[in-house]
């Protein structure tokens, strides 16, 4: 249990490259797959579920009819609204998580690297370099940034216009567009597959970058390096020593 604490899902935090138990983060990924799912849930409920209810207790004749010849009544129409501050709370989570993932030290502040690492402990680790998860976590934290300032549009925008000093967004209507929310699902599909079938999508992206000369430095997960295989040869070259 010590040992999980002081490393985490670390194979050595002080190592260079850093590696990381992608069985870990597979977990992890499983974990805040709950995250994307239970915003999905809000947008259904947002688009879906807000019909309108009359109230019963107001309806009363107008004596009046219309061109087909149907009464016309009046009466209070009420309809659900969305303020949405448990969902922003969730997702600052979520964003803080993204971050949290990137360094080893904010790693250390995260509840699900903490967790993931414990139930993992006693599985095959297989480590892999933590740059190219880095992509995974930076393209999720950007995704989530979009959907926190889509939802709460007024407050972003006040504080964009008092750090600029004169209005450069308006504060009184939505100004991002409207297929901003369906991100969510994108991020369900996203970490459903690192977690069921280890496919990371930021990590293929920092393989095309290599590929393209955007990164000197090789990707190391995927030139298949065998890890245990060297840890064992070193430490059999001590002993021998």
């Amino acid at each position: 249990m010590w040992q999980t604490i002081k490393n985490l899902w670390f194979q050595d935090p002080s190592a260079k490259p850093v590696l990381i138990n992608d069985t870990a983060v597979r977990i992890r990924a499983g974990m805040l797959l709950a995250i994307p799912i239970y915003m999905g849930f809000t947008l259904w409920s947002a688009i879906f579920g807000g019909h309108w209810i009359v109230d019963g207790d107001t309806i009363h004749d107008t004596l009046d009819t219309d061109w087909d010849g149907h009464i016309i009544y009046s009466a209070n129409v009420i309809r659900r609204t969305w303020d949405y501050t448990i969902q922003t709370y969730v997702l600052f989570y979520g964003l803080f998580e993204m971050i949290a993932g990137m360094f080893v030290w904010t790693s250390r502040l995260s509840p699900t690297i903490l967790l993931s690492s414990f139930l993992a402990r006693k599985q095959h680790a297989v480590w892999k370099p933590l740059t190219p998860k880095r992509y995974a976590w930076t393209l999720g934290a950007f995704m989530i940034a979009l959907c926190l300032i889509f939802f709460n549009p007024s407050t972003f925008a006040d504080w964009v216009n008092a750090i600029a000093g004169r209005t450069l967004l308006p504060d009184t209507s939505q100004y991002l567009s409207y297929w901003i929310p369906s991100l969510v699902f994108v991020c369900v599909a996203f970490m459903w597959l690192e977690a069921v079938l280890g496919f990371c999508v930021g990590c293929k992206i920092h393989w095309l970058l290599v590929k393209l000369g955007v990164h000197k430095e090789e990707c190391l997960a995927c030139n298949n390096i065998d890890w245990d295989e060297i840890a064992r040869r070193k430490a059999k070259q001590s002993g021998n020593g």
